[in-house]
């Protein structure tokens, strides 16, 4: 009797193990809080697909660029201290007037709230643009709209690659073109400084890099061209062509 009572409370004890090694794994997979219960608790349906809280993130993070970059841009065709500059200010007008109308539009049919006037920081930045002169201004002018639009690149790619909404695509895709005219136009100015850039990235960086290992001075074999086998004929062209990049044509239908 001893020992069939200890033989059961052996048995007990596994299946306690099991069931407490199983309970985690259950419950995390049912849990709230998961990545995919967020996206459904923050996602509404519309006629367009579902708009998700990145969806509207976007929306009024486009509208904010235009409100404190336009300005921008025009101060900078006002004061006009190297063609260059006034060039890029002219494109920031031009994409941003446009870009702006359109992301008016996608918010109204999606009843999303935009704001009317420029975050706190974009309001400093251009107080501090207000307050400079001469290269120093031409300096600042480039460097702080330059790493505003390569931050918001970022997620402009992210919209563009898991939204659900078409309006909300479209809308990344114009948005795209538009922040690649302005990087060129603000790197054709010759004052960005893309060490203080790389090393702002690095700075929030927490992976480690990957790649292939840094030049030893000898030359690494010639890789294959990719090119298609057979004898087809094609009717696309290159993205860019050959020589220094040119301007994205911002004049969309």
């Amino acid at each position: 009797m001893r020992r069939i009572n200890g033989t059961a409370l052996i048995i007990a004890a596994l299946v306690a193990t099991v069931g407490a090694l199983a309970f985690p794994v259950w419950s995390y997979a049912d849990r709230s809080g998961t990545g995919q219960d967020n996206l459904n608790a923050a996602s509404v349906a519309t006629q367009w697909g579902p708009l998700t809280a990145t969806d509207r993130d976007f929306l009024v993070k486009v509208r904010l660029a235009g409100l404190w970059e336009l300005p921008a841009g025009q101060q900078a065709i006002e004061r006009a201290p190297t063609k260059a500059i006034k060039d890029a200010g002219d494109h920031l007008i031009v994409g941003h007037t446009d870009l702006d109308k359109r992301a008016r539009d996608v918010a109204a049919k999606l009843s999303v709230e935009l704001p009317n006037q420029p975050s706190d920081q974009q309001q400093a930045w251009l107080r501090e643009l207000s307050a400079a002169t001469g290269q120093d201004y031409e300096r600042k002018f480039a460097n702080l709209l330059r790493n505003a639009h390569g931050k918001v690149f970022a997620l402009i790619a992210q919209v563009r690659h898991t939204t659900r909404n078409t309006l909300i695509r479209q809308l990344a895709t114009d948005a795209n073109q538009t922040v690649l005219d302005h990087i060129t136009m603000l790197e054709g100015t010759g004052f960005v400084d893309f060490d203080a850039i790389a090393n702002e990235a690095a700075g929030g960086a927490t992976a480690s890099p990957t790649g292939p290992p840094p030049p030893n001075g000898n030359l690494p074999p010639q890789p294959a061209p990719v090119s298609p086998s057979g004898d087809q004929s094609f009717t696309s062209r290159p993205s860019t062509q050959p020589g220094p990049p040119t301007a994205i044509n911002t004049n969309r239908p």
